[in-house]
């Protein structure tokens, strides 16, 4: 059976030429961490891509090859960067960006039996999330020794050195997230861990908060702290939330993830149960899960870019979105897994997560600001397109190939991100089965966003128009860079004189309620989750800080992160001609996606 295409040619009046390289930058990143062997161009990257990914096709896999090499060569769709660095090459390493660890078994040989599953995966390329909640309080006997528990944060640090010692590439930052329950009785200890600089370095550190945990806040209620089902000691709920943020406000961490609402809305939750996420916190996995990202560039599909008529071309937009599901659907029998247990997961979930890059650059391009009502209901838009291609991208490949074998029909149809969607993609489940579990994460995006000449990352603001980045080099050592925004730059190629564009908004110039209006938007229409750091000035009171948190509760947030300016010291991105520029949405962005 042959391929029916479904990708319109570009329409008439958008870009259909990108250079090799966008922009300088292009070319380093692709040097540094996409090159493979004696590539010569980053022409040969896409193709040894698009060959590997359309291998496992048991037909037509020319055509596909050219499919993908397509969708690739113009910049228009960014696969993770362990895709981009390890598809097609003889290396043992996975091409998923990363993995959720096993559950921890509080044993001396459970522990380091994880520790040892963990220095696999991220030796083959893996950033790795864990949930230290299992293992006993400090100060608690050993079961069966009777020697004194450390806790765990003592073995976070285990973890750390072992992180720093076993990543093989220094261009790529060892990743990893650890979470621990708000009832935990070592949270405190948790929530205070990288106060002191230079702590855990390897870590993004978030607190699990819980619906009970938020009620009691409000009534002013005891919180009890537990372990194995046992109260160790009590305090006031509101006193370990505002210890929470207020090591949040001055160190940068701890991020929280609101894992009861992930559970619930997990299209998995008859089948599964989620203890963490990946080190972005953009994908929430179960034990062993695997996240498998790829971005579609919006600035790609803007039509007469800063016309009076620019606009998105959503039918370019669909079809890039079909190819692309195909392509990362691939992935997960393409891609070689450091554990079997998380071959084995891939498999019976086939999780992918497809989002967006280049958001704030795209509005820009289109005369919209990002923190406008009409920016959010075009981003409202894309969204609910790159939803409902995803789905109808996946039943058609159901169809195909065969549905995810942990589909269980009538209990997929009523979980509750599948009850919001279109009727006719939930008759599509019902009558032809869907291939993939989850399709839709919004990731930070780094390393890709710069590969494609600096456009804004995820679903981000632009940090400035100018800024010097750290960018860390295969010695391990980080080189300050020069750059410019992707749209700004785009603006002054066109005649734009040397002011902005008029749409031009950095993350320091919105409000927190702009970000936070923007990632609800989004999250509506995301059935994984959202990467996504709320930007606030070193000077916001302590007051306003903790609002952003409950807000974020209260919009349907699965999760959040703020940071303050300069709470971390050096800060990734730094502003040029004194245009603020704030960071922190992945201390370890750059090499995590």
């Amino acid at each position: 059976m042959g391929v029916r295409s479904i990708e319109p040619e570009i329409r008439s009046g958008m870009p259909t030429y990108m250079s090799r390289y966008p922009a300088p930058i292009s070319e380093d990143i692709w040097k540094q961490k996409y090159r493979f062997g004696a590539e010569a161009g980053i022409e040969d990257t896409w193709q040894r891509v698009a060959r590997a990914v359309a291998s496992v096709e048991l037909r037509d896999a020319d055509v596909w090859q050219t499919r993908f090499a397509h969708i690739l060569s113009d910049y228009r769709f960014l696969p993770g960067g362990r895709i981009l660095a390890n598809a097609g090459t003889d290396r043992m390493a996975t091409l998923l960006n990363c993995f959720v660890m096993g559950v921890l078994d509080d044993s001396i040989e459970g522990l380091f039996t994880a520790l040892r599953e963990s220095a696999i995966t991220l030796q083959q390329g893996g950033g790795i999330g864990l949930d230290f909640s299992p293992i006993r309080p400090a100060g608690s006997p050993a079961q069966r020794t009777g020697n004194i528990a450390s806790g765990p944060v003592s073995f976070m640090q285990l973890w750390d050195a072992m992180c720093e010692t076993v990543t093989s590439d220094r261009a790529r930052r060892g990743a990893m997230m650890a979470v621990l329950r708000c009832d935990h009785p070592d949270i405190e200890a948790f929530i205070d861990a990288k106060r002191e600089g230079g702590r855990l370095s390897h870590f993004n550190l978030s607190v699990l908060v819980t619906d009970d945990f938020v009620r009691a806040v409000d009534t002013g209620a005891d919180w009890p702290l537990k372990f194995r089902g046992e109260t160790v000691r009590v305090l006031k709920a509101a006193e370990l939330w505002e210890r929470l943020i207020r090591a949040s406000y001055e160190s940068g961490e701890p991020g929280v993830l609101f894992i009861d609402r992930i559970n619930d809305e997990n299209n998995l939750g008859y089948a599964e149960q989620i203890f963490a996420a990946n080190p972005c916190g953009e994908v929430p996995l179960p034990p062993y899960g695997a996240c498998d990202l790829g971005s579609v560039n919006l600035t790609r599909i803007v039509k007469r870019p800063f016309a009076s008529d620019a606009e998105l071309d959503f039918d370019t937009l669909a079809a890039t979105v079909h190819t692309a599901v195909r392509f990362l659907d691939n992935v997960l029998d393409a891609s070689h897994y450091p554990l079997a247990q998380q071959a084995v997961q891939a498999a019976e979930s086939r999780r992918i997560g497809l989002g967006v890059t280049g958001l704030a650059d795209a509005l820009i391009m289109l005369g919209i600001s990002y923190g406008s009502v009409q920016g959010r209901e075009l981003a409202g838009r894309v969204l609910e397109t790159l939803r409902d291609e995803a789905y109808r991208a996946s039943i058609t490949l159901a169809q195909e190939k065969g549905s995810f074998p942990a589909l269980q029909t009538t209990d997929f149809l009523a979980r509750p991100f599948i009850r919001r969607l279109p009727e006719a993609l939930r008759d599509g489940i019902r009558t032809k089965g869907i291939r993939n579990s989850h399709l839709l994460a919004l990731a930070p995006t780094g390393s890709i966003s710069l590969l494609a000449g600096n456009v804004s990352t995820g679903i981000e603001p632009c940090f400035a128009g100018s800024v010097q980045r750290l960018i860390r080099r295969a010695s391990g050592d980080y080189d300050s860079v020069d750059l410019e925004d992707y749209a700004l730059r785009l603006w002054r190629d066109r005649g734009g004189d040397d002011l902005l564009p008029p749409a031009f908004a950095t993350a320091g110039e919105l409000s927190p309620d702009d970000h936070l209006a923007m990632q609800a938007t989004a999250q509506g229409f995301v059935d994984n989750a959202i990467s996504k750091t709320i930007n606030v000035p070193s000077g916001i009171p302590f007051e306003a800080f903790r609002n952003v948190y409950r807000k974020a509760y209260e919009l349907g947030l699965k999760g959040c992160t703020v940071y303050r300016q300069g709470s971390r010291g050096e800060d990734i991105l730094t502003a040029v001609a004194g245009v603020e520029c704030i960071s922190g949405t992945c201390r370890i962005e750059d090499g995590a996606v």
